[in-house]
């Protein structure tokens, strides 16, 4: 199964995604060790900064160094310069490598050793990297599975954000009311059938950890006149369904719970309070030979991971997808907003 974060990076999911600068110089790189390659993406430009909770690491070498990477979607170029800032402030010299254009090749950096850290989600190394066939619901329980097998390819997990960058279900805001104040999934079986209408991207609609088997764990059936009857489902071009969504054309949209087009939108994410989508934290990920020899990294991101929620997550994305802003100026100012960092005098 392809990492749908991959998927939806090739696919352009989050309709604008930026691609600042060139990568030519990095891929070039993937067959050599990072150390020797001396190149760095023209998007490596981080605002300076000074320390904040976040200090110098003591007793570190004048000299050390760390290779931080990250995939090439907004979200990802935004916890990847969160991840260079940090690092920074702790005192490293960072070669800032992220902007990588696709899962693969970024991940491919990780287990090659050319790149020390990068922020990745739980369900696409289960899935994707180590080739299960289903997600693990639990936050814990996934993290747990991901971290024990992939100390074998060398590479050490720290603990998960409560960043849940899932799929959903979301209802435009004004029609929550209307529709009973719904607020969960399961209370969608509760509408009459008329009100169970759906936008979904095709993707969604044909997977086998999709819409049908999302529809079986709330006890509706495709097709079927007392559930989910096949004209009430609309199946609409990358990106469309927000709008859709947005404009009525159906009460219950699929989406990706830290989408900045949610705020943008005044759409509500409905619960998933019977744990069917899959778990897709994002954690630090940083290579097993580097934290042995820099252990306090861990400390560092563990400042940062319980910060890193959807709602806070897609905020950060809003601007950059919607306002405009760099990723780099984005990162620095909630860094500087949760005091992890403090603007260089």
């Amino acid at each position: 199964m392809k990492n749908r974060h991959h998927l939806r990076a090739q696919a352009g999911r989050r309709g604008r995604i930026r691609r600042v600068g060139s990568l030519l110089a990095i891929m070039g790189c993937l067959g050599l060790a990072a150390t020797g390659c001396g190149l760095e993406p023209a998007s490596s430009y981080v605002p300076p900064a000074g320390q904040g909770s976040i200090k110098p690491i003591e007793g570190l070498p004048q000299n050390a160094s760390l290779v931080i990477t990250s995939k090439n979607f907004t979200e990802q170029l935004i916890l990847g310069k969160i991840a260079v800032l940090a690092a920074q402030a702790a005192g490293f010299k960072v070669s800032d490598m992220s902007n990588v254009p696709g899962s693969q090749p970024a991940r491919k950096l990780m287990t090659t050793g050319q790149a020390d850290m990068m922020w990745e989600y739980l369900g696409s190394a289960w899935i994707s990297y180590m080739g299960h066939a289903e997600g693990i619901p639990d936050k814990q329980k996934q993290w747990q599975a991901v971290h024990d097998e992939d100390l074998g390819n060398g590479i050490t997990w720290g603990e998960p954000a409560p960043l849940n960058n899932t799929y959903a279900l979301a209802v435009r805001s004004e029609a929550v009311e209307q529709l009973g104040n719904i607020s969960k999934m399961s209370q969608i079986a509760d509408l009459p059938v008329s009100e169970r209408t759906f936008c979904l991207e095709s993707e969604f609609n044909s997977r086998p950890d999709g819409f049908n088997p999302m529809l079986k764990a709330y006890g509706l059936t495709r097709g079927a006149a007392d559930g989910v009857p096949d004209e009430n489902i609309g199946i609409f071009d990358t990106g469309a369904v927000y709008s859709a969504t947005d404009q009525g054309v159906c009460n219950f949209g699929e989406v990706f719970t830290t989408d900045g087009r949610i705020d943008a939108l005044d759409l509500t994410v409905l619960e998933d309070d019977r744990h069917f989508f899959p778990a897709y934290n994002v954690a630090p990920v940083f290579l097993t030979a580097t934290l042995e020899k820099y252990p306090q990294l861990q400390d560092v991101f563990a400042q940062i991971s319980p910060l890193l929620t959807d709602e806070s997550m897609r905020a950060l994305n809003y601007k950059v997808d919607v306002a405009g802003e760099e990723p780099a100026d984005v990162a620095f100012n909630w860094m500087v907003s949760e005091g992890l960092i403090t603007p260089a005098p």
